[in-house]
């Protein structure tokens, strides 16, 4: 099935990395090279996401000049707090937003890479049904246990009642592939994704069958 496409960006800075960011996640990042600053400060003082993708071959920290390739659909990433508690580091907080493709992408003589990207429809708001509930109430169950462990993985507020944003949660916190991860989020459709989720966890014996 095709993706819809809602508009299109002309040019968007582009975040390599070697995980996946989903829609409504939550990014940390620790940023330090001149580019990335560059980049953090902008989006600050401009209100505007840089897209996150996810890194096929190379690393996160690279010297311009050395080749990397990346996955072409990421997600935007909205900053949402920003603190530097040591000279020349930032760490920056990140909401995900909107899917895009990436298209033309091009290195800049910084080596901050660009493109133009092709924003994907957000999910469709859908309930989880009736047959996918154990895994929406394991996952209220994590956040509790989670939440009197001091950690908070999601950013509020919880979304139990759209299939996506659940789907969206598990594939987080399962321990699979990035590469499983990266086909998870490119699902256009938030029930499939779920029943994905819903098979794993029954296959571990998080949920019963």
């Amino acid at each position: 099935m095709t993706m819809s496409i809602s508009h299109t960006l002309d040019t968007l800075a582009l975040f390599p990395l070697q995980s996946v960011l989903f829609p409504q996640g939550l990014l940390s990042l620790k940023v330090f090279e001149a580019r990335y600053l560059d980049l953090m400060s902008h989006c600050l003082r401009e209100g505007t996401p840089f897209g996150v993708v996810r890194l096929t071959h190379g690393q996160e920290v690279h010297g311009t000049r050395d080749a990397i390739s990346f996955e072409p659909t990421g997600c935007l990433a909205e900053v949402i707090a920003c603190d530097s508690t040591q000279p020349g580091i930032l760490q920056v907080r990140c909401r995900g937003a909107q899917r895009f493709k990436a298209t033309r992408p091009q290195r800049g003589a910084d080596g901050l890479w660009s493109a133009q990207a092709e924003l994907i429809d957000d999910d469709a708001q859908v309930l989880p049904p009736p047959e996918f509930l154990g895994a929406t109430k394991a996952l209220a169950q994590a956040i509790k246990a989670l939440s009197l462990q001091g950690t908070l993985p999601f950013l509020e507020p919880y979304q139990l009642d759209q299939a996506g944003w659940v789907a969206n949660r598990w594939c987080e916190l399962l321990p699979i592939p990035q590469g499983a991860r990266q086909k998870l989020m490119e699902l256009e459709d938030p029930l499939v994704r779920l029943k994905l989720v819903d098979e794993f966890l029954r296959s571990r014996g998080v949920i019963e069958t």
